[in-house]
Protein backbone atom coordinates (compact mmCIF):
# COMPACT_ATOMS: atom_id res chain seq x y z
CA UNK A 1 0.00 0.00 0.00
CA UNK A 2 1.23 3.40 -0.48
CA UNK A 3 1.60 5.98 2.15
CA UNK A 4 -0.02 4.80 1.41
CA UNK A 5 -7.47 -7.34 -17.55
CA UNK A 6 -7.78 -15.52 -40.96
CA UNK A 7 -6.41 -12.26 -42.31
CA UNK A 8 -7.94 -10.85 -45.14
CA UNK A 9 -6.28 -9.54 -48.57
CA UNK A 10 -5.58 -5.68 -48.22
CA UNK A 11 -8.20 -3.80 -49.92
CA UNK A 12 -7.44 -1.34 -52.95
CA UNK A 13 -8.67 1.32 -51.61
CA UNK A 14 -6.20 4.14 -51.48
CA UNK A 15 -5.16 5.59 -47.57
CA UNK A 16 -6.53 8.26 -46.80
CA UNK A 17 -4.60 11.52 -45.63
CA UNK A 18 -5.59 13.81 -42.37
CA UNK A 19 -5.59 17.10 -42.05
CA UNK A 20 -5.05 19.82 -39.24
CA UNK A 21 -8.03 20.28 -37.35
CA UNK A 22 -9.75 23.38 -38.19
CA UNK A 23 -9.82 26.28 -36.13
CA UNK A 24 -12.35 26.71 -33.49
CA UNK A 25 -15.90 28.09 -34.35
CA UNK A 26 -17.57 30.35 -32.63
CA UNK A 27 -19.28 29.19 -29.00
CA UNK A 28 -23.46 29.06 -29.13
CA UNK A 29 -25.27 28.87 -26.45
CA UNK A 30 -28.35 26.84 -26.87
CA UNK A 31 -30.19 28.90 -24.24
CA UNK A 32 -31.55 27.63 -21.04
CA UNK A 33 -33.53 24.14 -21.48
CA UNK A 34 -37.05 22.95 -19.42
CA UNK A 35 -36.71 20.89 -16.39
CA UNK A 36 -38.45 17.16 -16.79
CA UNK A 37 -41.81 17.34 -16.11
CA UNK A 38 -43.18 16.58 -12.36
CA UNK A 39 -42.79 13.07 -11.95
CA UNK A 40 -39.76 12.20 -14.37
CA UNK A 41 -36.38 12.70 -14.24
CA UNK A 42 -33.58 12.51 -16.70
CA UNK A 43 -31.90 9.77 -16.29
CA UNK A 44 -28.25 9.97 -14.74
CA UNK A 45 -24.64 8.33 -15.29
CA UNK A 46 -22.70 6.90 -12.53
CA UNK A 47 -18.76 5.72 -12.89
CA UNK A 48 -16.11 4.64 -10.13
CA UNK A 49 -12.78 6.87 -9.89
CA UNK A 50 -10.41 4.29 -8.22
CA UNK A 51 -9.21 6.18 -5.41
CA UNK A 52 -5.64 6.64 -4.12
CA UNK A 53 -4.71 10.13 -6.00
CA UNK A 54 -3.83 13.48 -4.00
CA UNK A 55 -5.74 13.56 -0.63
CA UNK A 56 -9.19 12.36 -1.28
CA UNK A 57 -7.74 8.80 0.42
CA UNK A 58 -7.85 8.65 4.10
CA UNK A 59 -5.10 5.39 4.16
CA UNK A 60 -4.65 5.85 8.07
CA UNK A 61 -8.40 3.93 7.96
CA UNK A 62 -8.22 0.35 8.98
CA UNK A 63 -10.45 -0.56 7.00
CA UNK A 64 -8.15 1.09 3.92
CA UNK A 65 -6.11 -1.74 1.71
CA UNK A 66 -3.90 -1.76 -0.88
CA UNK A 67 -4.22 0.31 -4.31
CA UNK A 68 -2.12 -2.01 -5.51
CA UNK A 69 -3.15 -5.85 -5.24
CA UNK A 70 -5.54 -7.00 -7.97
CA UNK A 71 -8.22 -8.29 -5.22
CA UNK A 72 -8.76 -4.22 -4.40
CA UNK A 73 -9.59 -3.52 -7.98
CA UNK A 74 -11.81 -6.63 -8.58
CA UNK A 75 -14.22 -5.40 -5.28
CA UNK A 76 -14.48 -1.91 -6.64
CA UNK A 77 -15.09 -3.17 -9.64
CA UNK A 78 -17.45 -5.84 -9.04
CA UNK A 79 -19.15 -2.84 -6.52
CA UNK A 80 -19.51 -0.85 -9.58
CA UNK A 81 -21.05 -3.36 -11.46
CA UNK A 82 -23.24 -4.77 -8.67
CA UNK A 83 -24.14 -1.19 -8.59
CA UNK A 84 -24.38 -0.92 -12.71
CA UNK A 85 -22.43 1.54 -12.95
CA UNK A 86 -20.73 2.69 -16.59
CA UNK A 87 -17.24 2.53 -15.86
CA UNK A 88 -14.28 1.89 -13.51
CA UNK A 89 -11.84 4.86 -14.50
CA UNK A 90 -8.35 4.30 -13.39
CA UNK A 91 -6.04 7.95 -13.25
CA UNK A 92 -2.36 7.91 -13.69
CA UNK A 93 0.57 9.75 -14.02
CA UNK A 94 4.25 9.54 -15.14
CA UNK A 95 6.60 10.24 -12.43
CA UNK A 96 6.63 10.31 -8.64
CA UNK A 97 5.65 14.03 -8.00
CA UNK A 98 8.40 15.45 -5.35
CA UNK A 99 7.73 17.95 -2.67
CA UNK A 100 10.94 19.79 -1.57
CA UNK A 101 12.91 16.88 -3.34
CA UNK A 102 11.04 13.99 -1.70
CA UNK A 103 8.49 12.01 -3.13
CA UNK A 104 5.54 13.54 -2.00
CA UNK A 105 3.85 11.35 0.83
CA UNK A 106 0.51 11.52 -0.93
CA UNK A 107 1.85 10.55 -4.29
CA UNK A 108 0.63 6.70 -5.70
CA UNK A 109 3.69 4.57 -5.66
CA UNK A 110 3.13 1.35 -7.10
CA UNK A 111 0.38 1.53 -9.49
CA UNK A 112 0.34 -1.20 -11.99
CA UNK A 113 0.17 0.33 -15.60
CA UNK A 114 -3.77 1.31 -16.33
CA UNK A 115 -4.61 -1.08 -19.14
CA UNK A 116 -2.97 -4.17 -17.46
CA UNK A 117 -5.11 -3.68 -14.93
CA UNK A 118 -7.99 -3.11 -16.96
CA UNK A 119 -7.13 -6.22 -19.08
CA UNK A 120 -7.19 -7.92 -16.01
CA UNK A 121 -10.52 -6.78 -14.61
CA UNK A 122 -12.24 -7.48 -17.87
CA UNK A 123 -11.84 -11.21 -17.09
CA UNK A 124 -13.52 -10.65 -13.88
CA UNK A 125 -16.17 -8.33 -14.81
CA UNK A 126 -19.43 -8.84 -17.65
CA UNK A 127 -20.60 -5.46 -18.37
CA UNK A 128 -18.62 -2.81 -16.83
CA UNK A 129 -17.10 0.09 -18.77
CA UNK A 130 -13.02 -0.04 -18.20
CA UNK A 131 -11.66 3.27 -18.76
CA UNK A 132 -7.75 4.05 -18.67
CA UNK A 133 -5.84 7.15 -18.65
CA UNK A 134 -3.15 7.84 -20.98
CA UNK A 135 -0.91 10.69 -21.75
CA UNK A 136 -1.05 11.77 -25.43
CA UNK A 137 2.45 13.78 -25.02
CA UNK A 138 4.47 10.99 -24.24
CA UNK A 139 3.05 8.44 -26.25
CA UNK A 140 2.79 7.60 -29.53
CA UNK A 141 -0.77 6.84 -31.90
CA UNK A 142 -0.09 3.35 -33.35
CA UNK A 143 1.02 1.86 -30.59
CA UNK A 144 -1.61 3.50 -28.31
CA UNK A 145 -4.77 2.66 -30.96
CA UNK A 146 -3.42 -0.71 -31.04
CA UNK A 147 -3.11 -1.31 -27.32
CA UNK A 148 -6.79 0.34 -26.88
CA UNK A 149 -8.34 -1.61 -29.65
CA UNK A 150 -7.00 -5.23 -28.20
CA UNK A 151 -9.13 -3.77 -24.94
CA UNK A 152 -12.07 -3.05 -26.48
CA UNK A 153 -11.60 -6.51 -28.16
CA UNK A 154 -11.15 -8.74 -25.09
CA UNK A 155 -13.80 -6.85 -23.00
CA UNK A 156 -16.59 -7.09 -25.79
CA UNK A 157 -16.49 -3.66 -26.16
CA UNK A 158 -16.26 -1.74 -23.02
CA UNK A 159 -12.90 0.10 -23.99
CA UNK A 160 -12.20 4.08 -22.83
CA UNK A 161 -9.44 6.12 -22.89
CA UNK A 162 -9.10 9.40 -20.95
CA UNK A 163 -6.66 11.51 -23.09
CA UNK A 164 -5.01 14.04 -20.84
CA UNK A 165 -1.85 16.01 -21.60
CA UNK A 166 1.51 17.15 -19.80
CA UNK A 167 2.89 20.50 -20.40
CA UNK A 168 5.61 19.98 -17.60
CA UNK A 169 9.45 19.16 -18.40
CA UNK A 170 9.73 17.59 -15.10
CA UNK A 171 7.45 15.17 -16.16
CA UNK A 172 9.36 14.91 -19.68
CA UNK A 173 12.53 14.01 -18.22
CA UNK A 174 11.30 10.38 -17.78
CA UNK A 175 11.15 10.21 -21.51
CA UNK A 176 13.55 10.07 -24.52
CA UNK A 177 12.08 13.29 -25.91
CA UNK A 178 11.82 15.08 -22.87
CA UNK A 179 11.07 18.65 -22.84
CA UNK A 180 7.76 20.41 -22.58
CA UNK A 181 4.69 21.78 -25.18
CA UNK A 182 3.14 24.76 -23.99
CA UNK A 183 -0.58 25.03 -23.66
CA UNK A 184 -2.08 25.67 -27.08
CA UNK A 185 0.42 22.91 -28.35
CA UNK A 186 -0.20 20.37 -26.25
CA UNK A 187 -3.97 20.35 -26.96
CA UNK A 188 -3.17 20.50 -30.96
CA UNK A 189 -0.66 17.43 -30.11
CA UNK A 190 -4.11 15.54 -29.02
CA UNK A 191 -6.24 16.15 -30.68
CA UNK A 192 -3.98 15.07 -33.67
CA UNK A 193 -3.46 12.31 -31.24
CA UNK A 194 -7.04 11.27 -31.29
CA UNK A 195 -8.02 11.62 -35.34
CA UNK A 196 -4.74 9.49 -35.88
CA UNK A 197 -5.91 6.69 -33.23
CA UNK A 198 -9.49 7.29 -34.95
CA UNK A 199 -8.20 7.13 -38.39
CA UNK A 200 -6.38 3.60 -37.47
CA UNK A 201 -9.52 2.09 -35.88
CA UNK A 202 -10.96 2.59 -39.14
CA UNK A 203 -8.92 1.77 -41.53
CA UNK A 204 -10.49 -2.13 -41.41
CA UNK A 205 -13.92 -2.02 -42.95
CA UNK A 206 -16.86 -3.32 -41.27
CA UNK A 207 -16.68 -6.30 -42.81
CA UNK A 208 -13.51 -6.73 -41.75
CA UNK A 209 -11.38 -6.17 -44.83
CA UNK A 210 -8.38 -4.51 -44.01
CA UNK A 211 -6.92 -1.09 -45.58
CA UNK A 212 -3.50 1.05 -45.64
CA UNK A 213 -3.78 4.04 -43.91
CA UNK A 214 -1.47 7.46 -44.14
CA UNK A 215 -1.87 10.18 -41.91
CA UNK A 216 0.57 13.12 -42.50
CA UNK A 217 0.33 16.14 -40.36
CA UNK A 218 1.73 18.37 -37.64
CA UNK A 219 2.68 16.00 -35.00
CA UNK A 220 2.75 12.54 -36.80
CA UNK A 221 3.45 10.92 -40.41
CA UNK A 222 2.45 7.65 -40.10
CA UNK A 223 1.12 5.16 -42.94
CA UNK A 224 0.67 1.31 -43.33
CA UNK A 225 -1.98 -1.46 -42.03
CA UNK A 226 -3.30 -1.25 -38.80
CA UNK A 227 -3.06 -5.10 -37.38
CA UNK A 228 -6.47 -5.16 -35.51
CA UNK A 229 -9.95 -5.16 -37.10
CA UNK A 230 -12.70 -2.73 -36.21
CA UNK A 231 -13.38 -3.51 -32.20
CA UNK A 232 -16.87 -4.42 -30.61
CA UNK A 233 -17.09 -0.39 -30.41
CA UNK A 234 -15.67 0.80 -33.69
CA UNK A 235 -13.80 2.92 -31.59
CA UNK A 236 -13.01 2.94 -27.75
CA UNK A 237 -15.09 6.05 -25.88
CA UNK A 238 -12.73 9.09 -25.27
CA UNK A 239 -13.02 10.94 -22.23
CA UNK A 240 -11.12 14.24 -21.62
CA UNK A 241 -10.53 16.12 -18.34
CA UNK A 242 -10.10 20.04 -18.90
CA UNK A 243 -11.36 23.23 -17.68
CA UNK A 244 -9.62 25.50 -19.52
CA UNK A 245 -11.05 27.24 -22.94
CA UNK A 246 -8.74 25.14 -24.86
CA UNK A 247 -9.80 21.90 -22.84
CA UNK A 248 -13.30 22.85 -23.24
CA UNK A 249 -13.14 22.92 -27.22
CA UNK A 250 -11.64 19.84 -26.99
CA UNK A 251 -13.97 18.13 -25.65
CA UNK A 252 -16.29 19.84 -27.78
CA UNK A 253 -15.37 18.80 -30.58
CA UNK A 254 -13.70 15.51 -29.65
CA UNK A 255 -14.89 13.66 -26.43
CA UNK A 256 -17.80 11.27 -25.61
CA UNK A 257 -17.60 12.13 -21.87
CA UNK A 258 -16.13 14.92 -20.24
CA UNK A 259 -14.31 14.41 -16.63
CA UNK A 260 -15.28 18.14 -14.88
CA UNK A 261 -14.34 19.71 -11.44
CA UNK A 262 -17.42 21.52 -10.73
CA UNK A 263 -18.98 20.78 -7.68
CA UNK A 264 -21.83 22.91 -6.56
CA UNK A 265 -24.76 23.42 -8.56
CA UNK A 266 -24.75 26.91 -10.21
CA UNK A 267 -20.72 26.08 -10.87
CA UNK A 268 -22.30 22.96 -12.93
CA UNK A 269 -24.81 24.63 -14.43
CA UNK A 270 -22.68 26.95 -16.29
CA UNK A 271 -20.08 24.84 -17.17
CA UNK A 272 -22.58 22.40 -18.70
CA UNK A 273 -24.13 25.55 -20.33
CA UNK A 274 -21.14 26.85 -22.32
CA UNK A 275 -19.67 23.11 -23.29
CA UNK A 276 -23.26 21.89 -24.78
CA UNK A 277 -23.14 25.21 -26.21
CA UNK A 278 -20.20 24.58 -28.44
CA UNK A 279 -21.23 21.50 -29.86
CA UNK A 280 -23.42 22.64 -32.67
CA UNK A 281 -20.24 24.62 -33.96
CA UNK A 282 -18.63 21.17 -34.39
CA UNK A 283 -21.83 19.60 -36.21
CA UNK A 284 -22.57 17.74 -32.56
CA UNK A 285 -25.67 17.62 -30.17
CA UNK A 286 -26.71 17.65 -26.78
CA UNK A 287 -26.61 13.87 -26.25
CA UNK A 288 -23.04 13.37 -28.09
CA UNK A 289 -21.20 14.36 -24.60
CA UNK A 290 -21.98 13.32 -21.69
CA UNK A 291 -20.48 15.88 -18.82
CA UNK A 292 -19.74 13.91 -15.23
CA UNK A 293 -18.36 15.94 -12.97
CA UNK A 294 -16.16 14.02 -9.89
CA UNK A 295 -18.46 13.59 -6.88
CA UNK A 296 -17.53 12.38 -3.45
CA UNK A 297 -20.35 10.93 -1.37
CA UNK A 298 -20.14 10.26 2.53
CA UNK A 299 -23.93 8.37 3.62
CA UNK A 300 -25.57 8.60 7.23
CA UNK A 301 -28.40 6.82 8.91
CA UNK A 302 -29.54 10.36 8.99
CA UNK A 303 -28.38 13.99 7.52
CA UNK A 304 -27.00 14.44 10.86
CA UNK A 305 -24.80 11.65 11.10
CA UNK A 306 -23.89 12.02 7.45
CA UNK A 307 -22.61 15.80 8.22
CA UNK A 308 -20.81 14.87 11.35
CA UNK A 309 -19.13 11.38 9.32
CA UNK A 310 -18.07 14.24 6.70
CA UNK A 311 -16.41 16.34 9.06
CA UNK A 312 -14.51 13.58 10.38
CA UNK A 313 -13.31 12.39 6.66
CA UNK A 314 -12.03 16.08 5.71
CA UNK A 315 -10.50 16.29 9.89
CA UNK A 316 -8.45 12.92 8.23
CA UNK A 317 -7.51 13.79 4.60
CA UNK A 318 -6.27 17.07 5.85
CA UNK A 319 -4.54 16.31 8.97
CA UNK A 320 -1.92 18.66 9.85
CA UNK A 321 1.15 17.82 8.31
CA UNK A 322 -1.32 17.42 4.67
CA UNK A 323 -2.35 21.10 5.55
CA UNK A 324 1.51 22.12 4.85
CA UNK A 325 2.03 20.34 2.38
CA UNK A 326 -1.13 22.14 0.88
CA UNK A 327 -0.42 25.56 1.52
CA UNK A 328 3.42 25.33 0.78
CA UNK A 329 1.92 24.28 -2.82
CA UNK A 330 0.36 27.80 -2.52
CA UNK A 331 3.00 29.98 -1.21
CA UNK A 332 5.97 27.92 -2.88
CA UNK A 333 8.07 28.03 -0.25
CA UNK A 334 8.83 25.78 3.11
CA UNK A 335 6.32 25.94 5.71
CA UNK A 336 7.64 23.43 8.21
CA UNK A 337 8.23 25.77 11.07
CA UNK A 338 4.85 26.93 10.55
CA UNK A 339 1.86 25.83 13.01
CA UNK A 340 -0.56 24.40 11.46
CA UNK A 341 -3.22 25.44 14.12
CA UNK A 342 -1.47 29.32 13.32
CA UNK A 343 -2.10 32.11 11.35
CA UNK A 344 -1.56 31.75 7.12
CA UNK A 345 2.06 33.38 5.84
CA UNK A 346 1.84 37.11 5.78
CA UNK A 347 4.26 37.32 2.76
CA UNK A 348 3.72 36.44 -1.07
CA UNK A 349 3.59 33.83 -2.69
CA UNK A 350 7.08 32.60 -4.69
CA UNK A 351 5.69 32.43 -8.01
CA UNK A 352 8.06 30.41 -9.72
CA UNK A 353 8.85 27.92 -7.08
CA UNK A 354 10.43 24.69 -7.59
CA UNK A 355 9.14 23.44 -4.20
CA UNK A 356 6.48 21.13 -5.11
CA UNK A 357 7.28 19.38 -8.52
CA UNK A 358 4.63 17.28 -11.07
CA UNK A 359 1.89 18.66 -9.46
CA UNK A 360 -0.46 21.88 -10.95
CA UNK A 361 -0.40 24.48 -9.28
CA UNK A 362 -3.90 26.62 -9.69
CA UNK A 363 -3.84 29.78 -11.42
CA UNK A 364 -1.71 32.89 -10.05
CA UNK A 365 -0.41 31.37 -6.81
CA UNK A 366 -0.66 35.52 -5.26
CA UNK A 367 -4.82 35.34 -6.49
CA UNK A 368 -4.81 32.38 -4.56
CA UNK A 369 -3.58 32.54 -1.32
CA UNK A 370 -5.33 36.11 -1.16
CA UNK A 371 -8.20 33.98 -1.35
CA UNK A 372 -7.22 31.78 1.00
CA UNK A 373 -6.57 34.82 3.57
CA UNK A 374 -9.97 35.92 2.91
CA UNK A 375 -11.51 32.82 3.68
CA UNK A 376 -9.41 32.67 7.14
CA UNK A 377 -10.23 36.28 7.72
CA UNK A 378 -13.91 35.89 7.47
CA UNK A 379 -13.99 32.70 9.14
CA UNK A 380 -11.88 33.14 11.61
CA UNK A 381 -9.44 30.04 10.37
CA UNK A 382 -6.47 28.41 11.36
CA UNK A 383 -4.21 27.23 8.41
CA UNK A 384 -5.73 23.88 8.72
CA UNK A 385 -8.97 24.53 9.12
CA UNK A 386 -8.65 26.90 5.69
CA UNK A 387 -6.65 23.93 4.13
CA UNK A 388 -9.43 22.63 5.02
CA UNK A 389 -12.25 24.71 3.42
CA UNK A 390 -10.16 25.78 0.39
CA UNK A 391 -9.96 21.74 -0.86
CA UNK A 392 -13.25 21.66 -0.92
CA UNK A 393 -15.85 19.03 0.73
CA UNK A 394 -17.54 15.84 -0.02
CA UNK A 395 -20.06 16.84 -2.94
CA UNK A 396 -23.19 14.57 -1.36
CA UNK A 397 -23.39 14.37 2.55
CA UNK A 398 -27.13 12.96 4.20
CA UNK A 399 -28.94 9.54 4.34
CA UNK A 400 -29.65 7.78 1.26
CA UNK A 401 -32.67 9.38 0.23
CA UNK A 402 -31.22 13.61 0.34
CA UNK A 403 -28.41 11.81 -1.72
CA UNK A 404 -30.64 10.56 -4.25
CA UNK A 405 -32.93 13.57 -4.63
CA UNK A 406 -29.92 15.57 -4.75
CA UNK A 407 -27.98 13.71 -7.63
CA UNK A 408 -31.36 13.51 -9.25
CA UNK A 409 -32.10 17.28 -9.23
CA UNK A 410 -28.23 18.26 -10.17
CA UNK A 411 -29.02 16.04 -13.56
CA UNK A 412 -32.52 17.15 -13.87
CA UNK A 413 -31.15 20.87 -13.57
CA UNK A 414 -28.53 20.37 -16.27
CA UNK A 415 -25.48 20.54 -13.96
CA UNK A 416 -24.43 17.18 -14.96
CA UNK A 417 -25.60 14.12 -16.87
CA UNK A 418 -24.42 12.11 -14.16
CA UNK A 419 -21.21 11.92 -11.42
CA UNK A 420 -17.87 9.94 -11.40
CA UNK A 421 -17.46 8.94 -7.82
CA UNK A 422 -14.15 9.03 -6.06
CA UNK A 423 -14.40 7.50 -2.67
CA UNK A 424 -12.30 8.14 0.38
CA UNK A 425 -11.61 4.15 1.16
CA UNK A 426 -10.06 1.32 -0.79
CA UNK A 427 -11.61 -0.98 -1.92
CA UNK A 428 -14.72 -0.43 -0.01
CA UNK A 429 -15.74 3.08 -0.57
CA UNK A 430 -18.50 2.40 -2.80
CA UNK A 431 -20.46 -0.28 -0.94
CA UNK A 432 -22.51 1.66 0.92
CA UNK A 433 -23.79 3.66 -1.92
CA UNK A 434 -24.53 1.22 -4.32
CA UNK A 435 -26.43 -0.64 -1.37
CA UNK A 436 -28.19 2.29 -0.02
CA UNK A 437 -28.49 5.08 -2.80
CA UNK A 438 -28.65 3.36 -5.90
CA UNK A 439 -32.28 1.14 -5.09
CA UNK A 440 -33.30 4.89 -4.13
CA UNK A 441 -32.42 6.14 -7.24
CA UNK A 442 -33.87 3.31 -9.74
CA UNK A 443 -37.17 3.85 -7.40
CA UNK A 444 -37.35 7.69 -8.90
CA UNK A 445 -36.97 6.46 -12.19
CA UNK A 446 -33.18 8.11 -12.38
CA UNK A 447 -31.28 5.23 -13.21
CA UNK A 448 -31.53 1.98 -15.05
CA UNK A 449 -32.38 -1.11 -13.32
CA UNK A 450 -30.37 -2.99 -15.88
CA UNK A 451 -27.64 -2.96 -18.29
CA UNK A 452 -29.65 -2.56 -21.67
CA UNK A 453 -26.63 -3.20 -23.91
CA UNK A 454 -23.43 -5.23 -24.16
CA UNK A 455 -21.07 -2.18 -24.82
CA UNK A 456 -20.00 1.22 -23.12
CA UNK A 457 -21.59 2.97 -25.83
CA UNK A 458 -24.43 1.49 -24.92
CA UNK A 459 -24.00 2.70 -21.17
CA UNK A 460 -23.99 6.33 -22.32
CA UNK A 461 -26.59 6.39 -24.64
CA UNK A 462 -23.38 7.13 -27.88
CA UNK A 463 -23.93 6.26 -31.20
CA UNK A 464 -21.64 4.04 -32.97
CA UNK A 465 -19.30 5.62 -34.86
CA UNK A 466 -20.32 3.59 -37.87
CA UNK A 467 -23.55 5.49 -38.00
CA UNK A 468 -22.32 8.42 -36.77
CA UNK A 469 -21.13 11.47 -39.42
CA UNK A 470 -17.94 13.03 -38.76
CA UNK A 471 -18.70 16.28 -36.64
CA UNK A 472 -17.54 19.41 -38.61
CA UNK A 473 -14.05 21.02 -37.88
CA UNK A 474 -13.66 17.95 -35.32
CA UNK A 475 -10.83 15.68 -34.28
CA UNK A 476 -12.18 13.14 -35.72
Amino acid sequence: MSHQRPPQQPHPTPPAHSHEPRPTPPHRSPGPRPLPPPGTHRPLHLAAHFPGVNSTTVWSDPRSGSQIAFDSFVHLARTAERGLFDFLFLAEGLRLREHKGRIHDLDVVGRPESLAVLGAVAAVTERLGLAATVNSTFNEPYELARRLASLDHLSDGRAAWNVVTSSDAFTGENFRRGGYLDRAERYTRAAEFVATARELWDSWSPDGTPRPFAHHGRHFSIEGEFTLPRSPQGHPVVIQAGDSAEGRDFAASTADVIFTRHGTLTAGQEFYADVKGRLPGYGRTADDLKIMPGATVVVGDTDAEAREKAAEIRRLQVSPQNALLAAEQVWGTDLSGFDPDGPLPAFDPVVDSDVVQGRVRQGDPRALAEKWRALARTENLSLRETAIEASGRQSFVGSAATIAEAMSHFVDSRAADGFILVPHLTPGGLDEFVDQVVPLLQERGAFRTAYTGPTLRDHLGLSHPATRKAPKGAAA
